[in-house]
């Protein structure tokens, strides 16, 4: 087989998400790292793979591919292993709905506005802005609440008793989610979501896949 070639760098939310679909499929690959934010930008020729400079990239046999979402899709049809979405109609949707949820809304309050501003601005040595985190948390409680709703009753996993892409696209963001302390108050009030992330926590493809920010 061979192995496929993803471009970004391990702490990256979106790049984590396509190397556990690899990982939970049981695909060998190698990960060449990218820093978009260097100085100067991406290394030279990386916007031929990915023309608006961001991460990840993936090439397959030739055949490049940029965005997550596309990403972890190829990888779910094109390789064997465990499948990564539900047979069930109705449940694929649910998958679907729940990782543009993730992209078009809790990607930014739970990175964006939360963590960049509780944790990552401390590292830096800057001071929290904390008029920006209190402007963020409505959004953020929206985004556990709708993520709840959402969630199989039963689970354990986000759309049933098996992982699938959902899973794998959430859990890279709540990472740095549960790294604010708000979270230590407002992930216990979403009892599926707190079950969720207990379970989803533990599986090994996520300490292969570890972020060196965690």
């Amino acid at each position: 087989m061979v192995e496929p070639i993803l471009f970004g760098a391990a702490y990256s939310v979106y790049v984590r998400a396509a190397r556990l679909a690899l990982v939970e499929k049981g695909v060998p690959y190698r990960l060449v790292e990218i820093d978009i934010f260097a100085e100067g930008g991406p290394p030279q020729g990386y916007l031929e793979r990915h023309p608006f400079g961001k991460i990840p990239a993936f090439e397959h046999a030739g055949f490049r591919l940029y965005e997550t979402g596309a990403i972890t899709r190829y990888v779910e049809e094109a390789f064997e292993g465990p499948p990564l979405m539900p047979a069930d109609v109705r449940a694929r949707a649910r998958v679907n709905q729940i990782i543009s949820l993730l992209d078009n809304y809790a990607y930014r309050a739970f990175i964006w506005e939360l963590y960049t501003e509780r944790v990552s601005a401390p590292r830096e040595g800057k001071a929290a802005d904390e008029a920006k985190i209190a402007a963020a948390l409505p959004r953020v409680e929206t985004c556990l609440g709708a993520l709840e709703a959402l969630a199989d009753a039963d689970g354990p996993w986000l759309a049933g008793p098996a992982v699938s892409l959902a899973d794998l696209h959430a859990a890279p963001m709540f990472v740095y989610f549960i790294m604010a302390p708000e979270a230590e108050a407002l992930l216990p009030r979403q009892p599926r979501l707190d079950r969720w992330w207990r379970a989803m926590r533990e599986r090994p493809s996520m300490a292969a896949t570890r972020s060196p920010l965690e």
